[in-house]
């Protein structure tokens, strides 16, 4: 009895000590809507005006706005040196050219799209057929590509990418293709390129046929894991990436089912009721005590908390199961979710959006955008708060340390979206 009790207490303090090396305690308050009003009245401002008191305010942005700039010259500075010959938006050129996209889309300065054009162009001249999604492979470069130009009113380019990106769908379909379905190397993430312009450029832009068998391809493929796992009726869409049942994000089952439930996929109700929704269920299933999810089905350890694996995934998932089947439920655990990444989410791994502080931001301003809540803001704005001291606390700096995903430019992607909360978006996976 005495042994099992120690042993025990030894796994828990072990865990304890694995939560404090993978993050920093968070020292921020917590939203409280009683002290925060108590404090401005006491200030001799008005108590009821959260966008001149808490940090939202005039010095808040003029703070993001700089640091914007610092870190954009660092960045510049950085990419000097950077692999030349990694075109993909996750850590190579079209990644800036897609920051350079957001950044003009706040500001409309046409020197911003002329950057994206610039950086888009280098990363087409460098394609190498190998992958096809829009984090890691050509699709991303052409999908950006046609966007940028088509703001740029380039016609006969914008076609070209269009066309390019379109005659990729030959090996998303191929039946003898040994494709995964994740949103990294596989066919969500080809799906999410077509929905992406479609997005920007008009919505008939990709013909409605080729969304629908893509995400055919999807499914079948799904369904076919699910029935050789004998989990057709508890999971009826599984799927996993290098043999490992994934839940997060990046590699796994909330990537696909959250491109699965987008209204640009156009897949019929029935069909997200009769086979998204019990799959969904199947995964909150597996649901850590504190809220946390693991980062695979078979995975017992409660310890990461990134956007690809870990509840500042999911929740994305959560929030759009929300939406689109009205239950509660759904709301609920991406309320817990976000509690987990309020405690747990100020990463020593850095600042970057798929594993770091910044990523984990965007929970919050997707929660915000559904419930109007403004705790998630306030919470968002701290997250940001942190992000301005870039490189003070002592994170691990990242291999590609200037990129969309690991480094400097998605955390410049996540202070931009300061400005305007409400048009947030996680990018190359919100829509």
């Amino acid at each position: 009895m005495g042994d099992n009790m120690s042993k025990r207490l030894k796994l828990i303090s072990s865990s304890d000590s694995e939560m404090e090396e993978r993050s920093f305690p968070n020292p921020y308050p917590d939203w409280d809507q009683g002290l925060l009003t108590a404090s401005s009245a006491a200030d001799g401002h008005d108590s009821d005006d959260f966008d001149a008191e808490v940090t939202a305010n005039a010095a808040f942005q003029k703070k993001v706005q700089t640091k914007i700039k610092d870190l954009l010259q660092q960045m510049e500075e950085g990419l000097k040196t950077a692999d030349p010959h990694d075109f993909s938006t996750y850590t190579g050129w079209t990644g800036i050219a897609l920051l350079y996209l957001q950044l003009h889309k706040d500001s409309n300065e046409a020197s911003h799209l002329q950057r994206a054009l610039d950086y888009v162009k280098r990363a087409m001249r460098i394609l190498n057929g190998r992958k096809v999604t829009f984090l890691c492979g050509d699709a991303g470069p052409l999908a950006v590509g046609a966007v940028v130009n088509h703001k740029l009113n380039n016609t006969a380019d914008s076609k070209d990418c269009l066309s390019r990106l379109l005659q990729l769908q030959r090996s998303v379909l191929s039946p003898d293709s040994e494709m995964p379905d994740e949103l990294l190397y596989g066919r969500a993430g080809y799906l999410y390129a077509l929905l992406y312009v479609n997005k920007e450029m008009g919505g008939d832009t990709v013909d409605e046929n080729i969304i629908t068998k893509v995400v055919t391809a999807i499914m079948e493929s799904g369904k076919n894991l699910s029935a050789e796992e004998k989990k057709t009726d508890r999971c009826p869409l599984l799927y996993e990436w290098h043999k490992k049942q994934y839940i997060g994000a990046a590699h796994g089952l909330a990537g696909i089912y959250y491109i699965l439930m987008q209204p640009g996929a156009k897949v019929q109700a029935d069909v997200l009721s009769e086979l998204v929704r019990p799959s969904i269920d199947y995964v909150r299933h597996k649901r850590f005590r504190s809220g946390n999810f693991p980062s695979s089905l078979s995975n017992e350890s409660d310890r990461l908390v990134h956007w690809c694996h870990g509840a500042p995934g999911v929740i994305h998932v959560l929030v759009m199961a929300h939406q689109v089947f009205k239950e509660e439920k759904y709301l609920k655990e991406a309320v817990e979710c976000a509690e987990v990444i309020w405690q747990r989410g100020l990463l020593r791994k850095g600042y970057g959006i798929c594993h770091g502080t910044a990523g984990n931001g965007y929970a919050f301003l997707s929660l915000y955008k559904v419930t109007q809540d403004k705790k998630y803001l306030y919470r968002a704005y701290k997250f940001a708060e942190w992000c301005l001291d870039y490189g003070t606390h002592g994170c691990r700096i990242p291999d590609r340390p200037y990129s969309l995903f690991e480094g400097m430019a998605g955390t410049i992607f996540y202070l931009s979206e300061m400005a305007n909360p409400e048009a947030s978006s996680f990018p190359a996976f919100e829509l």
